[in-house]
């Protein structure tokens, strides 16, 4: 009778442990290469993190994520200044910082989830338009407060939004092509070339990729 139950406990902990390799090699080996294998044939690009590169093929971030472009934080300030040859994104606490488009450090994401009149959100918008104002009039080039556009003010709700508005591109230009010393003309077309037009024609809004924006000029001025 014991002899038995051995051997009846031996079958069951054999075919538990037939059991638990094919389903280690099914669910655990074949599965995921099965699935990895599909992703890289068919979306590539999406499996890969949706990664945009210049063009010497170097790997200088996602699509998906927005990145700030600033100079080197000096001795005694809180916040570095924007690196005014760049196009800037939407202002963002929860953006990492990248001055030379090659890498870049996530910081947070998040909203301020303050509400429209709340004083301190007003303040920012205030202070972020007179900076807008400020950074991308020229000599030849006076931007008015009216021309700022919504964007240009005001974050994104995950704070990492890599889109901005075409009003806010055209209106950087005049300043990037001051600091870069190229024709008006070469920088919007570059904003033309690289605006996004809606989803179907009717979904959402036209929206331009701020490091793919800035990814062509760095290839256009060799910075």
């Amino acid at each position: 009778m014991a002899d038995n139950t051995v051997s009846s406990t031996a079958r069951v902990l054999g075919a538990g442990l037939r059991a638990l390799l094919v389903l280690t090699l099914v669910c655990g080996v074949i599965y995921p290469l099965a699935v990895t294998g599909v992703a890289q044939a068919l979306f590539n690009d999406k499996a890969n993190g949706s990664e945009i590169e210049d063009s010497g093929g170097r790997v200088v971030g996602s699509f998906l994520i927005g990145q700030r472009y600033d100079l080197p934080l000096k001795d005694g300030e809180e916040s570095p200044d924007p690196d005014l040859r760049w196009f800037q994104p939407r202002p963002s606490h929860g953006l990492g910082s990248n001055n030379v488009n090659t890498r870049y450090s996530l910081v947070v994401s998040g909203a301020t989830s303050r509400s429209g009149d709340n004083e301190e959100l007003v303040q920012w918008v205030k202070d972020a338009k007179a900076a807008v104002v400020k950074d991308n009039s020229t000599p030849t080039y006076r931007v008015k407060p009216a021309d700022v556009p919504a964007d240009a003010v005001t974050s994104s709700g995950s704070g990492l939004d890599p889109d901005i508005s075409p009003a806010y591109a055209k209106l950087q230009a005049h300043r990037v092509a001051e600091k870069n010393g190229l024709a008006l003309a070469e920088v919007e077309g570059l904003v033309a070339e690289h605006t996004t037009g809606r989803v179907l024609g009717f979904m959402g809004e036209p929206r331009i990729n701020v490091l793919e924006l800035n990814t062509a000029l760095r290839d256009l001025t060799h910075a």
